[in-house]
């Protein structure tokens, strides 16, 4: 019970309710002592008094609101029903959290919903982390078994219990994947694919729809994985318990039965299953009882061919499966024989002969059907020594046959999984530890409970006893580890419950007896019940209603068991005459499930036979094993198997029963979790010391509550000295080693007094500041009111200054006014006076100025006339030479735009990248011969209107012009002109002054209209421009995309070589693991079969047991090279035609081909090759018969050991073994020989065939003549190849190499290479380029975890692929004239430089990753690097750590800081930066290794509560700043590093946010643009405060957030970034200078003194 000093006004109850369980109050007024009710208010409003009494007591206390959603449910405050409940529907409903620490425990509530948290990459983020510090998940759980099996080398059980539907199934397979992925990356075999291929099939034939759940388990498994001494699966083993055979022949209402069933109906119109003559599923008896055939959501055609895969993964034949379906498709037909009644009563039955479902069964089943018929009816019995034939009544017969239709499918179940053990089977070596996994049935309780659900709740009593007994064992470890002087914690023990069960005359023994007797019923055996037990044990009542009825009080609630049915279901008889007939099967599977060996008893591995077969004589004791009593047994075996490892307990909670997603059902889980354990847990720990926090923690929050001088030296010391004055009972709490442990309700205590201490200290530092701030007013206002009189003073003293100011102002204003008067006066009148001369004198020179002015104008226009006429005959000529030039030059452009056009036409690569964008290009093109066509029209109507313009200017010119020639001879014919014709005169020169200034209007509008015209045409040239510009920028854009495109998928591509690149590396060491493993397994299994060795087939065949006789002894290399150069008149022992035709004619070779050819060399060069391919295909067709004779020779001695050895010898599986290595190492030698069939035979023969081509060449060619002009080259011999690359690359000392010039090697190696080619021996220079290449890859291996010598090899190998890329004969652009090419294609080996170039730089990568991922989380997110920062709270959930999480081991992560991290990557810099690598490679590795430490960062921190909060957020951000500054010093921060760093630095902003308003949402919605909607929602949801100076971000804020976010644009859901993302790599080509061997200084120590400089 609660302290009754925290029952105080406000303070927040539990109080039950009938809908909710527990809801929420708050208090009205405090308790006190004595009182009978307190007032409550409920959360709707509604005040009431409770009562307080007994047996009801005070209400349980409410927890902080801080504790609220609190990851593990032993962190509260207050340990009860309410508080867990209301916890766990916080996380569920509003984090959307399924998954509860509750102390050892790990509760799991279905969604109901697949959740996205199941990923590789969440896999990764759980590896290697400790429980404690990540968010609940299964993984943290499996990862908790994993480690503590490697660290303490014991064996763990991970047990999965809950009811049907609650996803018990879903969590064993993510368990199973966990260790899959973890425990299967050491040696990468095939055994985790195994484990996880084995759920499918038994999902299928284990696996049902229920009303509870689509794809519950009918029968109880426990698979134990197995682990080698690296901690990787070499095996697994797996027993099942309890199958629910009555399903095989009735299904309630809205079930169905098992999967595989409906499968095999969906699939029937399958070629390989038309055999099965099968129909839908609602035409078969043993299916359609359901009257539901289908799930939503699942097809079971697909899911069949997942069975189907997964039989394949675990090595069963096609032809097995096949056996499988028949067996499975006669059950359903035999649900379907029609049994009829007939005799006198109904007392006999019988079956139709003509019955096509019987027909049917006998057929797959390959028995007689007649016999069936008989047997089915009628059954045997022993009466007097004789065998009497009794006929069975309907109802007999038909449960007669339910009977056979369940032992068959329980016996092929039990086969089923005999057949996965064996494949799952350790084969290589025994495991070291193992883990299993445990996926049981959880409590059930009905409306009508059988047989069925006893066996089950007997199970979970006994889980629970063992479950209780190991909390309370961890208990009572961490008491004596403190030293604690503690007293025995009292718990319910249901040892008694057990004990009625299964005791000595209790109800299991009691059945087995009644079972018995021969004529036991189920009313005897409970009347039997209720004289033994009625009155005699607390847990056993008898209903009061019911005389076939009892009552058991369990654990988890009082369950009623009908006791109809029991005594059947217990004996679980089938008739001996059917079994007989199915024995007798032609078929081997049917035979082999109905042998006499398990007829009644049990092999290793698997699960007991559940089943008794009665016949007429007396059977053996082991056929009357009862299913209780082997259920007892296997149980029991259980036990002891768990009572043996380590556990480790997942509870699988329903969180409704309608199936809908997040949909929180309170009544539904507190009868869960009253069921499973949950709330022992809670009790067993409330009954100890609940609430423990070490000393430091405690000194940290509670620091001021401790009184007088506190030394941080001596925390405990202090802490111990105060606390008695704080909780006087000294039995609320212990003092430990270094812990302080409280009793239940003691921290709540202690928490009221902080609250009060700091609220006094409040009150009182609030009393001070408001004296304070009233003395600051006081002394504000006396100040105030001095500065208002002296103002007021001054201010009356200015206003009269101002009045004697005004006065004087005013007579000197009146002064100066009168004065200014009179002066105006006298200029107004100077002013007219002087303005009226002006105007007389004005008027007389205007006259004068009109008249000079008229006679000018005439002139002037004259001029003007004559001018605009001269300069418009000039533009004419201009616009016209123009004109002309711009249609020559249009013609030219048009020429040399359809030559551009054709090459762009002619430009196949072209044409592939903008394929798609012709037609567009044809429609533009059309556009613009469009508006061309519409530019030239306009251009025609412009020309017509300036020639009309032009001709209508020349007819007025001419006009002006005649008028003026009759003014002229007007003049000089009447030079005496009267006054009246001087007017006439002046009246037609004014009339020709009109006419010209109309004129003068219209040259004037003609020009406008020209100029618009004009700016027309320039607008129209402008818009064609802008036109065809639009076209060619769209061209170009669209270009543009369509290379970005191709650089996307090449860069793509470069990615997935890449990875297959590394791949293959990795299969290559498995290769060469599983190479050394078959050498390994041949020389252990000595005494059995032998063979020739594998080393031997890959030797040459000698001469003289080649596969032709008479074949010619050909000389080696070194002897054609001797003769040729030493002794030349021994050539002419060595014929052109001898050897060839000698070879042609033993192998059957026409010359016909040969003779026409008219070249000497190609035809001994073909010649060479055909006799060689001859000499191939001869020595494989010899080698194949070989090895067919011995596979047969194996197969011949594997066959007698079957027939002699019994079925359970351990030789035959190894025998299997070693046929199935054999025959892969047969496959390999195939692919070898074909791999060597140019470098033995036909080495030979085509050096012999170049021996004769080279005689025949002139002495003068090319190749000779190139010899003499190349120099600077090394000369190795042949012999000595073999001592340069060892000494160059396989065993070259590392301080030699590091010590040389980078690049050293690849340009001894290219200088040898280069004067082979030169001497013309091509064969040689590629032998010569293969070892080099398979030297580096033996040195990259030699040196696999050496950062420097992985850096040397790839710098060795980059220089040597572009030194050979350079001179190789297909390249073009050489970079300068004077390099010559080779002559050898060197192209296959430049591939393989490239190849090797990835591996190293992945080598690299590899071994920095190594390196960095156990530092990343103690570095980037643990470590405090800001001072005064660590230690300045602690959060009030640190109180209890998990009590099943082992911590850390110390040392492992301590001073582990971003200077670690930096060490790392200063490491690979250095190495990268003494080779000289290019500086783009080096951005791209960091690129790489940023990426990793902010994906695994952001990961960690998405997972981890604690790390949730402001101050983390700080810390990160400013590690991640001296990250970037370690990036932009070495000048790496513009390979994109620092941008893979962006969503941990806005990570790190979020958490430093306020998170109050709707401004703050938006502002954290803009900010956060790089995280996506889910890793937001989620560091919201996870934010802790770490202080009283925070707050929890509250729901309502959190739905804000997602109600904007729902308008961002977003991909795919994706809440953890992929931390095995690899970016490709590109290797920039830098020609290198020329390399002579003049130029070079070779180290003594590399021992390569036996090289020659030419």
């Amino acid at each position: 019970m609660a302290t009754t000093e925290l029952y105080t006004k406000g303070a927040c109850v539990w109080v039950p309710d009938p809908e909710a369980v527990w809801v929420s109050a708050q208090l009205l007024r405090d308790y006190s002592p004595g009182d009978q009710q307190i007032s409550i208010q409920l959360p709707d409003g509604r005040e009431m008094e409770y009562p307080v009494l007994p047996p009801a007591g005070l209400p349980p206390l409410g927890n902080p609101d801080i504790l609220e959603g609190e990851n593990d449910l032993t962190a509260l405050t207050f340990l009860h029903e309410p508080a867990v409940l209301h916890n766990l529907r916080v996380r569920f409903l509003d984090y959307s959290s399924i998954y509860t620490y509750c102390g050892i425990v790990l509760v799991a509530l279905n969604p109901y919903e697949p959740l996205p948290i199941y990923g590789e990459e969440v896999i990764d983020a759980y590896s290697g982390q400790d429980m404690a510090d990540m968010e609940p998940h299964i993984f943290s759980v499996a990862e908790e078994a994993y480690r503590t099996m490697i660290r303490e080398e014991k064996n763990q059980s991970i047990i999965i219990s809950g009811e049907s539907g609650s996803g018990k199934t879903v969590s064993a397979k993510f368990t199973m994947r966990y260790f899959a992925v973890v425990g299967g990356a050491a040696q990468q075999t095939s055994v985790e694919e195994k484990v996880l291929a084995s759920n499918p099939i038994m999902e299928a034939i284990g696996n049902a729809k229920t009303t509870r759940n689509d794809n519950s388990s009918r029968f109880g498994k426990y698979i134990e994985i197995g682990f080698g001494c690296k901690g990787d699966i070499i095996g697994a083993n797996m027993r099942t318990y309890l199958l629910e055979k009555s399903r095989v022949v009735f299904q309630a209402a809205d079930e169905r039965n098992y999967h595989i069933f409906y499968q095999l109906c969906a699939s029937r119109d399958l070629p390989e299953l038309r055999t099965l003559r099968l129909d839908s599923a609602e035409n078969f008896h043993y299916t359609n009882q359901g009257q539901d055939v289908h799930i939503s959501g699942t097809d079971d055609v697909v899911e069949l061919e997942r069975t189907r895969n997964a039989f394949t993964i675990l090595g069963v034949q096609t032809d097995q499966q096949m056996e499988i379906f028949r067996i499975l498709a006669a059950i359903l037909h035999l649900g379907n024989v029609n049994i009829q009644a007939s005799g006198r009563g109904g007392d006999r039955s019988y079956i139709d002969g003509d019955d096509r479902s019987l027909a049917v069964f006998a057929k797959l089943l390959r028995v007689e059907g007649a016999q069936m018929a008989q047997w089915l009816c009628h059954r045997r019995l022993a009466v007097g020594g004789e065998m009497l034939v009794k006929p069975m009544t309907g109802q007999q017969a038909n449960e007669a046959r339910d009977a056979l239709a369940k032992h068959v499918y329980e016996q092929l179940f039990t086969w089923t999984v005999q057949r996965l053990n064996s494949s799952l089977r350790a084969h290589r070596e025994k495991p070291k530890s193992f883990t299993g996994v445990l996926d049981i049935y959880g409590f059930e309780t009905f409306d009508r409970n059988s047989f069925e659900q006893f066996c089950i709740n007997y199970a979970n009593e006994k889980l629970q006893q063992q479950f209780n007994r190991h909390v309370f064992q961890l208990e009572q470890e961490e008491y004596l580890r403190e030293e604690l002087p503690w007293n025995r914690i009292e718990f319910s023990d249901n040892q008694p419950c057990i004990a009625l069960i299964e005791g000595q005359l209790g109800l299991l023994d009691l059945l087995d007896e009644e079972c018995r007797m021969p004529k036991g019923s189920d009313d005897n055996w409970a009347r039997k019940l209720y004289d033994q037990h009625l009155n005699h044990s607390p847990h056993f009542l008898k209903p009061r209603m019911s005389n076939s009825a009892f009552i058991i009080v369990h654990f988890a609630d009082k369950v009623q068991y009908e006791c109809d049915g029991f005594l059947d279901k217990n004996r679980d008889t089938v008739f001996e005459e059917p079994i007989n007939i199915l024995r007798a099967s032609q078929s081997e599977l049917v035979a082999e499930l109905f042998q006499k060996e398990s007829a009644g008893g049990c092999l290793p591995n698997s699960t007991l036979a559940n089943g008794s077969v009665r016949s007429g004589k007396r059977a053996h004791r082991e056929h009357k094993l009862t299913v209780g009593f082997q259920f007892r047994q296997s149980l029991q075996l259980l036990m002891d198997t768990l009572n043996s490892t380590t556990p480790h307990y997942v509870r699988c909670i329903k969180s409704n029963d309608l199936k809908k997603p997040f949909l929180f059902d309170p009544k539904r889980a507190v009868q869960q979790l009253r069921a499973c354990g949950v709330l022992e847990t809670i009790q067993i720990s409330a009954a100890g010391y609940p609430s423990r926090w070490t000393y430091e923690e405690f000194f940290a929050r509670y620091r001021v509550l401790l009184q007088g001088f506190v030394s941080q030296d001596d925390v405990r010391h202090s802490c111990q000295s105060t606390l008695p004055d704080l909780i006087p009972d000294p039995e609320q709490y212990c003092f430990g080693k270094t812990k302080v442990f409280f009793r239940a309700g003691q921290v709540a205590v202690l928490e009221k007094l902080r609250g009060d201490r700091l609220h006094a200290a409040g009150v009182l530092i609030q009393s001070w500041v408001r004296g304070w701030q009233q003395r600051r007013h006081y002394q504000r206002l006396r100040q105030a009111t001095s500065i208002l009189q002296r103002y007021t003073r001054g201010t009356l003293a200015r206003r009269l200054a101002w009045t004697l100011r005004y006065t004087r102002a005013a007579l000197i204003i009146q002064k100066t006014y009168r004065m200014l008067a009179v002066r105006q006066l006298y200029l107004t009148i100077r002013g007219a006076t002087i303005k009226i001369q002006a105007f007389i004198r004005g008027t007389k020179a205007r006259r004068i100025y009109s008249q000079m002015l008229t006679e000018r104008a005439v002139v002037i226009l004259q001029a003007r006339v004559r001018g605009w006429l001269a300069r418009s005959s000039y533009r004419r000529i201009r616009g016209a030479v123009v004109l002309m030039q711009c249609c020559v030059r249009r013609r030219a452009a048009r020429r040399e735009l359809l030559r551009l056009r054709a090459d762009a036409r002619s430009v196949e690569k072209y044409r592939e990248l903008n394929k798609g964008m012709e037609v567009k290009l044809m429609q533009l093109q059309l556009r613009a011969d469009q508006q061309a066509r519409e530019s030239a029209s306009l251009r025609e109507t412009l020309q017509t209107e300036r020639d009309a313009h032009t001709s209508e200017l020349e007819n007025l010119h001419s006009s002006l012009l005649k008028l003026q020639n009759q003014l002229k001879e007007s003049i000089n014919t009447a030079p005496l002109v009267s006054q009246k014709q001087e007017e006439e005169w002046r009246r037609a020169e004014e009339k020709a002054k009109q006419e010209i200034l109309q004129l003068t209007q219209e040259i004037q509008a003609l020009r406008v209209d020209r100029d618009s015209l004009q700016k027309e045409r320039d607008s129209l040239a402008i818009r064609l421009q802008d036109q065809e510009k639009a076209q060619e920028e769209r061209r170009q854009q669209s270009v543009d995309q369509a290379d970005a495109s191709v650089r996307a998928e090449l860069e793509e591509e470069r990615r997935r070589y890449q990875s297959l690149l590394r791949e293959f590396t990795r299969l290559e060491q498995r290769y060469d693991n599983l190479r050394d493993m078959s050498l390994f397994t041949t020389n252990e299994r000595a005494r059995g079969h032998r063979r020739t060795d594998s080393t031997v087939s890959l030797e040459p065949p000698s001469l003289v047991t080649s596969p032709f006789s008479s074949s010619p002894v050909f000389p080696s290399p070194e002897q054609v090279r001797r003769i040729s150069v030493t002794s030349p008149s021994d050539r002419g022992r060595w014929s052109q035609e001898h050897p060839l035709s000698m070879l042609m004619e033993d192998m059957s070779v026409a010359k016909d081909a040969a003779e026409r050819m008219k070249s000497e060399d190609f035809r001994h060069a073909y010649d060479a090759v055909r006799v060689a391919n001859k000499f191939l295909e001869t020595q494989l067709l010899s080698q194949r018969a070989q090895w067919e004779q011995e596979i047969s020779a194996l197969r011949t001695n594997l066959q007698q050991l079957q027939d002699r050895d019994t079925p359970g010898d351990p030789d035959k599986n190894d025998l299997l073994e070693q046929v199935m290595v054999r025959e892969q190492e047969c496959v390999r030698l195939r692919r070898e020989l074909k791999e060597l069939k140019h470098t033995v035979s036909l080495r030979r023969i085509l050096s012999y065939s170049g021996l004769v081509v080279a005689e025949s060449q002139d002495p003068t060619s090319p190749s000779s003549q190139r010899n003499q002009t190349i120099t600077g080259l090394l000369e190795c011999r042949k012999k000595d190849e073999s001592k340069l690359i060892k000494h160059l690359i396989t065993d070259v000392r590392a301080e030699s190499v590091l010590s040389s010039s980078p690049g050293l090697a690849a340009r001894v190696l290219f200088l040898c290479v280069r004067q082979v080619d030169c001497s013309g021996d091509q064969a040689r220079v590629k032998g010569l380029c293969s070892a080099v290449v398979t030297g580096i890859k033996t040195a990259l291996k030699k040196h696999g975890n050496d950062l420097d010598m992985t850096a040397v090899w790839l710098k060795n190998s980059y220089v040597l692929r572009d030194l050979l890329l350079q001179h190789s004969p297909r390249q073009e652009s050489r970079g300068s004239e004077d390099l010559l090419p080779l002559v050898t294609d060197v192209q296959e080996f430049v591939r393989a430089l490239s190849d090797l170039c990835i591996q190293s730089y992945q080598q690299l990568l590899s071994i920095s990753e190594s390196r960095l991922q156990p530092i990343i989380i103690p570095a980037m997110l643990e470590s405090e690097m800001i001072p005064g920062l660590a230690g300045s709270s602690v959060k009030l959930s640190a109180a209890r750590k998990r009590a099943g999480s082992d911590p850390r081991p110390p040392g492992g992560s301590e001073g582990v800081s971003m200077s670690s991290v930096l060490r790392e990557l200063s490491a690979l810099h250095t190495a990268l930066s003494r080779q000289h690598l290019p500086s783009v490679l080096q951005e791209q590795a960091f690129h790489q290794l940023v990426y990793l430490l902010s994906a695994s960062t952001l990961n960690s921190l998405l997972l981890r509560k604690d790390m949730c909060c402001w101050s983390r957020g700080l810390q990160i951000r400013y590690n991640v700043s001296v990250l970037e500054e370690w990036l932009r010093a070495r000048s790496l921060q513009t390979g994109g590093a620092v941008g893979t760093l962006e969503p941990l630095i806005q990570a790190a902003q979020l958490l430093q946010m306020s998170k109050k308003t709707e401004a703050d949402a938006q502002a954290m919605v803009q900010a956060c643009s790089a995280l996506t909607n889910q890793q937001m929602v989620k560091i919201l949801s996870l934010y802790t405060p770490q202080s009283d100076l925070e707050e929890r971000v509250t729901l309502n804020f959190i739905r804000l957030v997602q109600a904007l976010l729902k308008g961002r644009s977003e991909g795919p859901p994706q809440l953890l970034l992929d931390v095995r993302r690899v970016f490709p790599v590109t290797f920039p080509h830098d020609p290198p200078a020329q390399v002579t061997a003049e130029q070079m200084q070779i180290p003594e120590a590399l021992k390569i003194n036996f090289l020659r400089r030419v």
